[in-house]
């Protein structure tokens, strides 16, 4: 919805905007879901039918206002309407990440103190009930597939469908309630309660209001010029913000479709089918894709191989500019259009992009090489930064104004301030109410004047006024001698490569930096096989000398290239160690969105980073592993230690402080 669009006053909910939607779209698709191979589809005056009887079926159940009502389970539907339901009946939905261990749900549910869950199957429900004494005034749970849960105790145990029946049937007693409840609902009723990754310490509870979400999709949406024929594909954690304020905010303002995948395994095929004109995705997910690709050009014939790095080499060169409606000659248009016939149009549809007219990447920096890549094949790629504490957008990139260096201009009505250390603040209309229960960490994150904190460092561009990005205020330091210290740039540069997951980077106070890193298992297996190399597991190709010598020649080629930028030249990598074992989230070394808690990495791993330091040529190690079904377990390896080359350059010192 437009500024053009019909007149918003009212709309202070998300219930609010769903009766403006049905109103205006009521026979247009709003969700769709694959199952069993099919698309069901359902509309706007459809989802309303199906979010009022679960309504209604909760307050037959005795949900009050103003209790929280835990989510959990992958992006279905189901789950999306439950959150509207709860909010129309005035309590508070918690969606919670469907991954996390019995454990880590334990503190989430504990600490706001869930009294309901609607959660997807008997996985989610074990993990409940397993962690439900510990629960103060837990009273019932609502499953969504009922397959090995007929034996189960019913008698706090319900069907998602069956309490959609009793709400239907206790209609003419409880719809007066129900209309009287989201009658009441306004801009500062809270909207959602979502919970930081807690890559710090625990996990806290965001509290944002119906205003947070409503104005900053209005804005996003008014910005990028989404409309209701726009789809967006629902396939990120439900408990993320980002697929918050896409899935619901924006989709209940503009009225767009949200499509859902059959299974976690089937959502590149079912985003080919759906082609999704609005995405987002974390660089991890573009860096996935991009292995995905190289694994598969590996494998082509060598007329193939030629075609595609010689088409893609002319993409690099123009493909932005085009995109950007700089001027190209005609000739290179030319030569780019053949290009889109033979590589670039396949490869976007084989990715599920043939149809992106506005796609964002955020959660992390994303490294500039990868950036470029995708613009070139003339996916309008940008980049946003945000937080869960902003409902998401701080600054973003105006289409023509695409930079791979920066995240952008402040959002619409987002005010920016950098401090004397380099901190980013902001405030805007999506700042969020409070920390759940936390009114210390509250006040150190947002002052009395809606000022928050981000914990970024970085600065705005003067001639662009974009803003760039350094590294986390925390992870920012100087090396031994006085020049910057920032982990992510470099860490970022290692990720383009695919056969690179992850890499942590070490140096802070010292005389130069160090590096740990985690092969990619499924570019790096299919080149073992292509080559006839045998292993037995991620531990064993990891220590193979050819896997070693290749990622060597990675790291000393990122060094080429920070080298060549003066402020950051003293990152380039020294030594480095390839791990016996991929960073977890089960084994607290990664956030559940895939971000490295790097002071618990250094500290598990103090051993390896000693050895590095110290010069030694390997070094033995056992490291405790948390296996899938939760049993603890060890693992042991001898680990090689490698020397880089460093390409001599001058680092831009920093005056102390």
């Amino acid at each position: 919805m437009t500024k053009s669009s019909p007149a918003t006053d009212g709309l202070v909910s998300i219930p609010a905007l769903l009766q403006r939607n049905v109103e205006l779209y009521g026979s247009k698709t709003a969700y769709r879901e694959k199952e069993f191979g099919i698309w069901q589809t359902w509309t706007w005056s459809e989802t309303e039918k199906e979010i009022e009887a679960l309504g209604l079926g909760l307050l037959n159940l005795g949900v009050s206002e103003g209790d929280f009502v835990a989510i959990i389970g992958r992006n279905r539907p189901y789950f999306y309407w439950a959150m509207v339901a709860i909010q129309s009946i005035g309590a508070v939905p918690v969606p919670m990440y469907q991954d996390s261990a019995a454990e880590e749900m334990a503190h989430v549910l504990a600490n706001c103190g869930a009294k309901y869950a609607i959660v997807d199957d008997q996985e989610q429900v074990d993990k409940v009930i397993e962690v439900q004494e510990r629960l103060t005034g837990f009273e019932h749970m609502v499953y969504v597939d009922p397959r090995g849960l007929r034996k189960y105790d019913h008698s706090k145990l319900h069907e998602y469908s069956h309490v959609q029946d009793q709400g239907r049937a206790a209609y003419d007693e409880l719809i007066n309630e129900f209309k009287a409840r989201r009658d009441k609902l306004t801009f500062d009723s809270t909207c959602v309660m979502l919970y930081t990754s807690g890559t710090t310490g625990k996990p806290k509870g965001v509290v944002l209001s119906n205003r947070n979400i409503i104005k900053s999709a209005q804005n996003a949406c008014e910005f990028d010029a989404l409309v209701r024929d726009d789809e967006v594909f629902a396939y990120l954690p439900m408990a993320w913000v980002g697929d918050f304020i896409f899935s619901i905010g924006q989709a209940y303002w503009s009225g767009f479709a949200v499509n859902c995948p059959e299974s976690a395994e089937t959502v590149a095929s079912d985003m080919r089918e759906i082609g999704p004109s609005y995405f987002f995705a974390p660089p991890a997910v573009f860096e996935r894709h991009l292995t995905e690709v190289m694994i598969r050009m590996q494998d082509a014939s060598k007329f193939k191989q030629w075609l595609f790095e010689r088409y893609m080499a002319h993409a690099k060169k123009v493909g932005p500019a085009i995109l950007d409606g700089d001027s190209v000659s005609a000739m290179d248009r030319l030569k780019y259009k053949l290009g889109e016939l033979f590589i670039y149009g396949p490869l976007k549809n084989t990715l599920g992009f043939s149809r992106v007219r506005v796609g964002y990447t955020a959660g992390e920096a994303i490294g500039p090489e990868l950036f470029d890549f995708y613009r070139s094949l003339g996916i309008n790629l940008k980049q946003l930064y945000g937080q869960t504490e902003a409902s998401v957008f701080i600054t973003a990139q105006p289409n023509g104004e695409v930079r791979a260096d920066t995240v952008g201009v402040p959002s619409p009505e987002v005010e920016l301030r950098i401090d004397e250390s380099g901190e980013i603040y902001y405030r805007s209309p999506g700042v969020f109410v409070e920390y759940y229960n936390n009114p210390d960490s509250t006040a150190s994150t947002k002052d009395k004047e809606g000022w928050v904190a981000t914990g970024d460092a970085g600065f705005i561009d003067e001639k662009s006024g974009h803003l760039r990005i350094i590294d986390r205020v925390k992870d920012v330091g100087k090396l031994a001698d006085g020049s910057m210290f920032a982990p992510k740039y470099v860490e970022n540069k290692l990720k383009f490569y695919p056969d690179i997951l992850e890499a942590v980077l070490f140096g802070n106070g010292k005389d130069r930096c160090v590096a740990f890193i985690n092969i990619d298992l499924t570019a790096v297996g299919n080149w073992a096989e292509r080559n006839n190399i045998a292993y037995a597991s991620y531990q064993e190709l990891a220590g193979h000398p050819r896997v070693l010598e290749t990622i060597q020649s990675h790291v000393e080629a990122v060094n080429a290239s920070v080298a060549e930028d003066p402020m950051l030249s003293g990152c380039q990598i020294h030594r480095f160690l390839v791990l016996h074992k991929e960073l977890d989230a089960d084994d607290g070394e990664m956030t559940r969105t895939r971000k490295v808690r790097r002071a618990y990495v250094e500290e598990k791993f103090n051993d390896l980073v000693d050895g590095l330091y110290a010069g030694l040529p390997e070094i033995e190690t056992t490291t405790e592993v948390t296996y899938e079904d939760g049993r603890k377990g060890s693992i042991s390896a001898t680990l090689e230690l490698r020397d880089v080359n460093v390409v001599p350059a001058a680092p831009q010192k920093v005056a102390a402080e």
